[in-house]
């Protein structure tokens, strides 16, 4: 099971996640309230692998994009150090050849559109689909929760990310009902807008231990 902690823009969050087992970390350049700006991303990115290396593992980095070019996406993961990239746009499905060999997470909320059908059926080793709430307006990071029995038909064909809405509370349920190769959490481990500790902490114990 894979376990993202996005939207870290905090050092000692991030520290908090690779302690507590986090296998990635998001890091939001897209405009939010949880935008981070290149030169702290790559403060970030330097002590969470530094952390991660302490204790004999890695930790993947992942920058969140919305509606990107292709040369800026290149540029920030260049200086930060990416891992990979996530896009949680509009984005059309030449991104994929365009980023490799980056990871690319590409976001869906099953809107039945033609450019999201076309990332459906996109199959490269690069390429992981990452299932999110579909909130009119919004690009993620809403607290909203996906449609886990899409979800689950998805997953039962091919490897994907579930997002949306998943809390310490009910992300065990998550992932006995969706059965995803991953789960990505951002707001779920928040307090009054912020990253919380502890939270941080119940997230990945719930995740790890229903994943048993």
């Amino acid at each position: 099971m894979i376990i993202k902690i996005c939207g870290v823009r905090a050092r000692d969050h991030a520290l908090t996640a690779v302690d507590a087992g986090a296998d990635m970390l998001g890091l939001v350049f897209a405009p939010s309230r949880r935008q981070i700006t290149v030169e702290d991303a790559a403060s970030i990115a330097e002590a969470a692998r530094f952390a991660a290396r302490g204790r004999g593992r890695a930790i993947t980095l992942i920058g969140v994009f919305v509606n990107e070019t292709v040369e800026r996406i290149r540029d920030i993961a260049s200086s930060c150090g990416l891992d990979g990239v996530q896009l949680s746009g509009d984005e059309p499905v030449i991104y994929a050849d365009a980023l490799a060999p980056l990871l690319v997470i590409k976001a869906v909320r099953f809107d039945d559109s033609a450019q999201e059908r076309a990332w459906l059926i996109h199959d490269q080793a690069h390429v992981q689909l990452l299932v999110d709430a579909r909130v009119p307006g919004n690009y993620g990071g809403a607290g909203v929760v996906a449609d886990w029995e899409r979800a689950a038909e998805l997953a039962r064909r091919r490897s994907l990310m579930l997002a949306g809405g998943l809390t310490p509370e009910n992300v065990a349920d998550a992932i006995t009902r969706v059965r995803p190769w991953g789960v990505d959490v951002s707001s779920g481990v928040e307090s009054n807008g912020v990253k919380d500790h502890g939270k941080i902490r119940a997230f990945i114990a719930a995740a790890r231990a229903a994943a048993r």
